[in-house]
């Protein structure tokens, strides 16, 4: 590829910002004064490199207002007063850690140094201000005129351009083509250039759910049978044990305290059901199996839970494995549906009790203990010491035993968690319920640089609704999710403007919570892959491509269950291909 020099570059530039940019070729500065650059090299001791000083000459820099001349992240190019303020700045900054790179040698310093005194920062950053920006070498040498990113909370990293010339260079073509610079779309609205991402994903990404269904459920090996007993030198036999213990016998077990919820008036089945059960993996386990089998990739990540009998009218389930669900509100709700719910958690040095019915908190009825950590101890001299294998809250876990007590008498719930380990109870995996949509809190203003507050204020309802529900359909088209019937429904029905069943339980509702459950998956198998030798049966690019499903179908939910705007600034905001503003006005015009 040619690379124009800065004059060239400037000129095609300008041209294509004359032509789709107006307002931001209006921002570009006139040139700057040769006697401002020649001061600002005495100011700051250093020669400007050629690109530098030929790029100043044609513009000194952009005004700083909106619509302005962008380099994607890299910021706005600065002037030359912006060069000398920032410069200064960055090296007063640097002055904290001076001392410690002065033995690196002069090379070192352009890669390793935190600001050199010879390094000049040539655009503002992100927030327009001199925490981050593009920054040239000034020094003679290797890296002269080279490009650098400097950001405060990383660091300095070199990229690959060798001179602003290159830079410029490749921005022209990236407008002129319509390419991408440095990962990122330019683009012409308004009448202003703004950056905006250009997103694909794997058509077909690999199931980690269907990787599990494949994978045998682990078995809790049978219990060992007894050493034989060894004749002594007197004919009298003793036992040897080996184990945990060694030779002073068993080390006891610890003690279970299981985040557990009680449900009133009905039986551990439904409860299961209430939870989410997968009908696949129910069975009766043991603690000891569902714990192995909720580690196990049989399980794909997804949460396990027992359920029983305990009391009077009452049932209880346990979370074996899996993420935590019986603090979730929607999980409480579905479950104290027309009837009662408590539930006991031990968090530490907390341990909380909370009752809810009919989907309401009962906060009166709840109970909340704390207690100090008690795994420390102080030597004489003062110096702490933790203690290994000692509960660091026992006082939480005396306060666990002690409201399971008040449950007993306060509602008749009956309960050891020692007491059902060895019982087979009815479990099963859980196909978690999704988050309640939150409302939205704010009115909707901009969308990736898209002024969808005026939109909706200048279209009628209908209409609106007709559009963002075509730009719904190519969000789950580019995404893949309309390859799934449930989905793909609901979609032609809300484009008809016809309501869609999305019930609790029912098809798309199950769907989308399996696509959840996928997402989770493959996360999971991509975090224990970091800890193995062997590589993941998946890949970042599967993740991507869930977590987009997953996006998608939660704009479908929003789209069915909020106000049309704030479904509307979901929708643009995961749109993944940069044309969707050309497409949304054809969607309205339509």
């Amino acid at each position: 590829m040619i690379t124009s020099t800065v004059e060239q570059s400037w000129d095609r530039i300008e041209s294509w910002l004359a032509r789709h940019a107006p307002v931001t070729h209006g921002l570009l500065r006139p040139p700057a004064l040769l006697a401002d650059i020649a001061a600002a090299e005495l100011r700051l001791g250093v020669a400007f490199p050629p690109d530098l000083r030929e790029s100043l000459l044609r513009h000194d820099g952009v005004e700083l207002q909106d619509g302005t001349l962008l380099l994607d992240y890299y910021g706005p190019p600065s002037g030359v007063g912006e060069i000398v303020r920032s410069t200064e700045f960055l090296r007063e900054v640097g002055e904290d850690v001076a001392e410690e790179e002065a033995e690196l040698a002069e090379e070192e310093r352009d890669e390793y140094a935190y600001w050199p005194r010879e390094r000049l920062l040539i655009t503002l950053g992100i927030g327009w201000q001199s925490s981050d920006g593009l920054f040239l070498v000034t020094r003679p040498g290797l890296h002269h005129g080279r490009v650098g990113r400097y950001f405060d909370e990383t660091g300095s990293t070199f990229t690959p351009w060798t001179g602003l010339r290159h830079v410029l260079s490749d921005f022209a073509t990236a407008l002129e083509n319509g390419l991408p610079f440095d990962g990122r779309m330019p683009l012409a609205h308004e009448g202003r250039l703004i950056w905006d991402d250009d997103r694909t994903v794997v058509a077909d990404p690999t199931s980690a759910l269907d990787i599990a269904a494949a994978a045998p459920e682990p078995q809790v090996p049978p219990a060992a049978e007894p050493a034989p007993p060894v004749p002594q030198s007197d004919g009298a036999y003793a036992v040897i044990s080996f184990g945990g213990g060694g030779f002073f016998g068993p080390e006891p077990a610890p003690i279970v305290q299981p985040d557990v919820v009680f449900v009133a008036d009905i039986d551990p089945g439904e409860l299961l059901d209430r939870l989410g059960s997968v009908p696949a993996t129910a069975g009766p386990r043991t603690r000891e199996q569902a714990r192995l089998s909720a580690g196990a990739p049989w399980a794909a990540h997804r949460p396990m839970v027992r359920a029983g009998f305990c009391g009077d009218g009452w049932s209880y389930a346990t979370q074996e494995g899996g993420d935590a669900q019986f603090g979730r509100p929607e999980v409480l709700g579905r479950l104290s549906r027309g009837t009662r719910v408590v539930r006991l958690v031990k968090e530490g040095p907390e341990v909380r009790v909370t009752v809810m019915e009919d989907g309401i908190e009962r906060p009166k009825a709840g109970h909340r203990v704390e207690s100090p950590r008690e795994d420390y101890v102080t030597r004489p001299d003062g110096q702490q010491w933790q203690q290994i294998g000692v509960d660091p809250w026992p006082g939480s876990t005396a306060a666990y035993a002690r409201l399971l007590a008040d449950l007993t008498v306060e509602y008749g719930i009956d309960w050891d968690p020692a007491d059902d380990a060895a019982a087979p109870l009815a479990s099963a995996l859980l196909l978690p319920v999704l988050e309640e949509v939150p409302q939205a809190r704010h009115p909707v203003t901009v969308v990736r640089d898209f002024d969808l507050g005026a939109l909706v204020e200048r279209t009628p309802p209908e209409r609106l609704r007709s559009a963002v529900a075509a730009q719904l359909a190519r969000l789950a088209s580019e995404t893949g999710v309309d390859g799934y019937p449930e989905i793909a429904q609901a979609l032609k029905q809300a484009g008809w403007g016809e309501p869609v069943d999305l019930t609790t339980d029912g098809p798309l509702d199950l769907r989308m919570r399996t696509i959840r459950a996928e997402t989770r998956a493959v996360r999971g198998l991509l975090d224990a892959a970091r800890h193995q030798q062997d590589p993941a049966p998946v890949t970042a690019a599967d993740l991507a491509a869930w977590y987009g499903r997953d996006a998608a179908a939660g704009a479908l939910r929003r789209f069915l269950l909020l106000p049309l705007p704030a479904a509307a600034e979901t929708v643009l905001s995961l749109r993944m291909s940069v044309h969707w503003r050309d497409e949304l006005a054809v969607d309205l015009a339509d």
